[in-house]
């Protein structure tokens, strides 16, 4: 029996119980109380939420492209440390062979 809609239903179920019910033929079979069967559930009473999908691509979308923005300007950054090593380097080396002559 689903509690919350007060409808009952008729399985095969082995689940033990003390309380029984007078069904539709006459009989008396274990009564086996549910708070959720598909007289109550949200998707099949029709009463399920829609969720707004199209803000949470939209959200993604922004995040990944804040993501390529932010590894496109640290490729960037790292391109410039490496070419001011290499001035660096020609600077210094530059320095030592007028040292030299």
């Amino acid at each position: 029996m689903d509690e919350a809609a007060n409808f009952s239903f008729l399985t095969r179920s082995t689940a033990q119980s003390d309380e029984t019910i007078t069904w539709e033929d006459g009989q008396e079979y274990p009564l086996i109380k549910v708070q959720i069967s598909s007289a109550s559930h949200p998707f099949f009473t029709g009463e399920e939420k829609i969720i707004d999908t199209e803000g949470r691509v939209d959200r993604f979308k922004a995040r990944a492209e804040k993501a390529a923005a932010l590894r496109a300007s640290l490729a960037n950054k790292a391109k410039k440390a490496e070419r001011a090593a290499e001035k660096k380097a020609a600077k210094s080396e530059a320095q030592a062979d007028a040292k030299a002559e």
